[in-house]
């Protein structure tokens, strides 16, 4: 059975996996990433944890930034070629909980990749499936982060309707999306009304 966006989350899920393999070992050691604290190789372990949600949430009462950060940990203590295998099996098989939420996952995906491509000064062309998976996600964290979707409306000006009411910021899926969760470096991408 095919659920809805799988076939996009695996697609993702290689794109970051090319990204990760492309890096030095110093920058998937210790990069710069939008999640401070986080290096590459940090928050390759806290995707793959979210494929084993009892696994890796449950254990932890469902703290979730103690959940995240025991993922990252065990990560760190796996070589990078075994980890990367993982990735890449991790890639091709997600497991059913992560293929059943696809959808949800997928922007999260999304805007990690851009926090480790974003943090180390690079860019790509972000797919349009993609870019309204990020955009989506951040209309959803804002809503418990920084309650900026509560307070902007936002213009999108590629191909998606504006969202919201308040003071106007226009920019892409992408960057408003990543915006939305916090991620204030891309403020300069953005134009403010």
């Amino acid at each position: 059975m095919r659920f809805p966006f799988e076939d996009e989350l695996k697609a993702e899920r290689r794109r970051l996996v090319d990204t990760l393999a492309g890096l030095t070992d110093d920058e998937f050691d210790a990069g710069p990433t939008l999640c401070s604290e986080w290096a590459p190789r940090d928050v390759l372990g806290h995707l793959i944890g979210l494929d084993y949600p009892a696994a890796t949430y449950l254990r932890h009462g469902w703290h979730v930034n103690r959940a995240n950060e025991a993922a990252a940990d065990r990560a760190r203590r796996i070589s990078r070629d075994r980890l990367m295998d993982w990735a890449r099996h991790w890639a091709d098989e997600p497991s059913a909980s992560s293929r059943s939420a696809a959808g949800f996952l997928l922007g999260d995906l999304g805007v990690h990749h851009q926090d480790v491509l974003r943090g180390l000064g690079r860019t790509r062309e972000v797919p349009g499936p993609v870019a309204t998976a990020i955009f989506r996600e951040g209309l959803q964290l804002s809503l418990w982060l920084n309650r900026r979707v509560l307070r902007h409306r936002l213009v999108p000006t590629d191909g998606h309707r504006p969202v919201g009411r308040g003071r106007e910021v226009t920019g892409t899926r992408e960057a408003l999306g990543m915006w939305l969760t916090g991620r204030d470096s891309v403020a300069p991408e953005l134009r403010f009304a």
